[in-house]
């Protein structure tokens, strides 16, 4: 056992005779009593230091649990208070309404005895009252096996008891660190190990364990030839808890093993746990005996003795590791304890295998004392003899210091700096951004795009971490990266399926592995289209808007449908590709390989051919446009300015472009019906009044008073791509 921290004891003043420390245990169940016992016996051996009194409650006083108040009485125990505090039902209401009920009786009984110390053990919601109601009458809390952890509900209300309680006694190192880390003053706090380690390691071996076993079991039982089993519900999980108890139950009777098993505590969902026993005949079947209560004398015997113990009980973890039996424990109950090596953890229900698999050797090597050395009781008596009750009443927390911050932490000052880094890969260039939560673009990068994906890659991550790198500088805490691009993407697993043409080598891409092993950071990744809806949902025009589609007129036609408040992404995500509904059976070649396509008509690349083949035909001139320098380009910009000043030509092709556009777009109203189409991207002005128009003329009646916007957003793809991540890791949509 490890070294204990005990207070130094205090001399009385002035000679005088030091009071008798009025201690108060209080006892609830079966379990704990076998953890108080040796502290009552070890109290009560001591009338010169101590008086005590003993108050009983909880499942103690139910027949159906053994009425097993009456082993206290043969201990030989004077019993100064039975409260019935139990409301049937054992479900969660039930527990619930026990613990206003003994909220409601225990007063009377506390201002009666007036006890200096209350001893509360572990973390039963009957514990849980004790500790409330002394807490709040200035009594002074003794707390045993708090900072334990176990993995259930237990944990929470453990850890409330030890924030109730003045001093505590604990079992491990483990759980000593545990109540420093909460802030209890370490001063009052006692490494003991467990009372019932002191108790079963003195009786460990009797002579007459033979006829212990045989008592239980029948004449005919050998040493480690039976199995103990012990399961009690799991209240946050009561569903789950019954389907393992019935596997257990299952795997137990097909295992032909003479057993003894306990019935469950009264937790909520015992009730149910009993009826599954019932309903597979245990109680009546051969090799089972099934039994409310053991004495502890006798069930240390057994589980000593067992060839193995099967359940979810603390004593399986904690108890039976003192000698060595081997334990399977079963699902969520005790898998945050510190065990031993004796016990095998089965958190799903594949139990009946697991059981034929528990080795069943009997040697040193499983023997564990992790939680004592069999001396924990006297510790516990010196340390209530330490006590001072004239230091004050009211308990301190010994909380770390705290760093003195000189930046304002209002809410502004959070939203501001909690930002995203976005990456847009286009077709031309490679553009990475720091945003904002509220939708400002700190500081932004660009550079040309490589063309092999390794390249494309390695500048990625060059930018990221250079971004990243001045978001120390400019005070902004990154939670993560949204990247954009073109082509089919699996937002779920972040691969690029299908890229379009503009992005050579960028199919079938993992984009998020390499970059969040590099980057240390979570990474969403999105259609390019997606993106933009998702930005004018978070910073646009969709903001508050439940259905609306987002169309992106660029070099190429894309888009994103946002339907009640979610994005479409569609089974084999390629909804939205709106870029690429037919307007028309023999149109234009689409870079998709199909014809008539929008993009085919009214796409950036679109109005680049078509001034081209005006250009040759030499009918794009038109007053007012100086010739065109040898060397530059023909692109839309050209046939958008000759529309503009009279080229019937050019705006004929204008007119094609809208009217393809407008048609997709009605095709868009008919299917989904969005209350909003936002038209986003370098030509969407240049859409909005023939769009409105085709609509008027073509949409049904319902649809014609949808309303067509251009987004004001100036950099959609790469705001999109922040929403992704400050969305998502602030708990909001995506």
């Amino acid at each position: 056992m490890q070294r204990t921290r005990e207070k130094p004891e205090k001399m009385p003043e002035n000679n005088k005779a030091r009071k008798k420390l009025r201690v108060c245990v209080a006892t609830c169940n079966r379990a704990d009593y076998s953890k108080l016992a040796p502290i009552m016996f070890g109290i009560k051996a001591q009338p010169d230091e101590f008086e005590l009194e003993v108050v009983v409650l909880g499942s103690h006083l139910i027949d159906d649990y053994g009425n097993t108040f009456r082993m206290i009485e043969q201990d030989d125990f004077d019993i100064g208070s039975k409260l019935h505090t139990i409301v049937r039902g054992e479900d969660e209401a039930a527990m619930v309404e026990s613990v206003g009920l003994a909220l409601v009786k225990l007063p009377d009984v506390l201002h009666r005895l007036r006890p200096d110390v209350l001893v509360v053990h572990g973390d039963r919601f009957d514990a849980l009252a004790l500790a409330t109601a002394a807490a709040l009458m200035n009594i002074r809390i003794l707390h045993l096996e708090g900072g334990e952890v176990s993995g259930t509900i237990d944990d929470s209300i453990r850890h409330a008891i030890s924030k109730l309680a003045h001093y505590h006694a604990c079992c491990t190192r483990s759980a000593e660190q545990h109540l420093i880390a909460m802030c209890e003053d370490h001063a009052r706090i006692l490494l003991a190990g467990c009372p019932s380690y002191d108790k079963l390691l003195a009786a460990h071996y009797r002579d007459d364990y033979m006829d212990i076993i045989k008592n239980w079991l029948g004449d005919h039982v050998k040493e480690h030839d039976y199995i103990v089993a012990l399961q009690h519900p799991v209240t946050t999980d009561i569903k789950n808890s019954i389907k393992i108890y019935e596997l257990m139950l299952d795997a137990l009777i097909s295992f032909n093993k003479r057993t003894l098993i306990l019935f469950p505590n009264i937790d909520a969902g015992s009730k149910e746990m009993v009826r599954v026993m019932r309903k597979k005949g245990v109680e009546q079947h051969p090799n089972f005996r099934a039994v409310k209560h053991v004495p502890f004398e006798q069930f240390i015997q057994l589980v000593c003795h067992a060839g193995a113990m099967i359940g979810n009980s603390s004593c399986g973890v904690r108890e039976a590791g003192a000698f060595g039996t081997p334990v399977i424990n079963l699902g969520s109950r005790q898998t945050g304890r510190e065990t031993g090596e004796n016990v095998l953890h089965v958190r799903d229900a594949d139990t009946q295998n697991k059981i034929y698999h528990v080795a069943p050797q009997r040697s040193g090597e499983g023997i564990s004392k992790i939680y004592g050395d069999g001396n924990a009781v006297p510790r516990i008596l010196k340390f209530l003899q330490t006590i001072d009750l004239d230091e004050p009443l009211q308990k301190t927390f010994c909380f770390p210091p705290v760093k003195e911050w000189d930046i304002s932490q209002d809410i502004d000052h959070i939203l501001e700096t909690q930002s995203a880094l976005a990456v847009d890969l286009g077709g031309t260039n490679l553009r990475v951004a720091i945003v904002s939560m509220t939708g400002k673009i700190v500081k932004k990068y660009t550079q040309a795009n490589p063309k092999t994906f390794e390249e494309r890659i390695a500048l990625i991550l060059k930018m990221c971490k250079e971004a990243l790198s001045d978001a120390v500088c400019l005070n902004c805490r990154i939670l993560g990266v949204g990247v954009s691009t073109g082509g089919r993407v699996n937002p779920q697993e972040g691969v690029v399926l299908h890229s379009t043409k503009l992005i050579q080598e960028w199919s079938s891409i993992d984009i998020r592995t390499p970059l969040s092993d590099a980057l240390h950071l979570p990474v969403w990744v999105d259609n390019d289209g997606n993106c933009a809806a998702l930005a004018e949902k978070k910073f646009g025009h969709g903001k508050g808007v439940e259905n609306f589609v987002t169309i992106i007129t660029g070099t190429g036609i894309g888009g994103g449908i946002i339907q009640h408040n979610e994005l479409v992404h569609g089974s084999t995500f390629c909804a939205a590709e709106l870029g690429h509904i037919m307007v028309s059976l023999d149109g234009p070649e689409c870079m998709c390989g199909s014809r008539g396509c929008i993009e085919a008509y009214a796409s950036g690349m679109a109005l680049q051919r078509e001034a081209k083949r005006l250009h040759d035909e030499d009918v794009l001139k038109v007053d007012g446009i100086t010739d065109m320098k040898n060397n530059e380009p023909v692109s839309a910009v050209h046939l958008i300015n000759a529309a503009r000043l009279g080229n019937s030509k050019a705006d004929a092709v204008l007119q094609t472009a809208g009217m393809a556009l407008g048609v997709g777009i009605v095709n868009i109203l008919h299917m989904v019906n969005p209350s909003l189409v936002i038209l986003s991207g370098v030509l969407a002005s240049h859409y909005q009044s023939p769009v409105q128009q085709v609509i008027e003329q073509r949409a049904l009646p319902s649809a014609r008073s949808i309303r067509v916007l251009t987004s004001d957003l100036e950099e959609p793809a790469l705001m999109g791509a922040a929403s992704m991540v400050l969305d998502y890791t602030t708990r909001r949509l995506y």
